[in-house]
């Protein structure tokens, strides 16, 4: 059970009114998972939601990547909610039900495709051990660029915070769905 009430538009002050608005006239579809713990502080949900905006829909990261990201991150604190929503959407993006089986049960996947295990080893390095090796690094730069690694650590980032965010607060799915995981 969420820690914090699932406000109705008519319960918001004018402030969270307006972050309710700013939030829906993006890409985002509905209200859900950590928006509800942004109504909080408005101001911080303003500029949270427009970082998520941005970490999710517009960095040079394929859709499948990027969700590739998210969901190591979403295993990696046990995020039910951002699991649930993110591990869907990833295999609509092209990720194979095997790579996910494989995320959920924390293990490596065998991947198919290159690209993928690079962002599978360069989000589990800064995850787990907090630092990326040099011939990792080196490899991801030739391959990605400056760039799109920095967009990668900002996908990291934000999914990281949403993340503790979801888990401080034990937001669940709106149906009350919860994750039960190996560990």
């Amino acid at each position: 059970m969420s820690r914090l009430p699932h406000l109705s538009y008519d319960e918001m002050t004018k402030e969270q009114q307006s972050l309710h608005d700013e939030i829906l006239v993006g890409p985002r579809k509905r209200i859900a998972g950590p928006m509800h713990a942004w109504f909080l502080n408005p101001e911080y949900g303003s500029l949270i939601q427009k970082v998520g905006a941005f970490c999710r829909y517009n960095t040079s990261l394929p859709p499948r990547l990027s969700e590739l990201a998210i969901i190591i991150v979403a295993r990696f604190w046990q995020a039910d909610v951002e699991w649930i929503a993110h591990s869907k959407i990833a295999m609509e993006n092209g990720i194979s039900q095997e790579v996910v089986d494989s995320i959920e049960i924390n293990q490596r996947p065998d991947f198919e495709e290159a690209d993928e295990a690079l962002i599978f080893d360069l989000t589990a390095s800064i995850l787990e051990t907090k630092r990326v090796p040099d011939d990792l690094f080196q490899k991801a730069k030739d391959e990605m660029g400056d760039k799109t690694l920095l967009e990668l650590t900002g996908i990291i980032g934000y999914y990281c915070n949403i993340a503790v965010q979801l888990n401080f607060f034990e937001i669940a799915e709106e149906d009350g769905r919860t994750k039960k995981w190996a560990d």
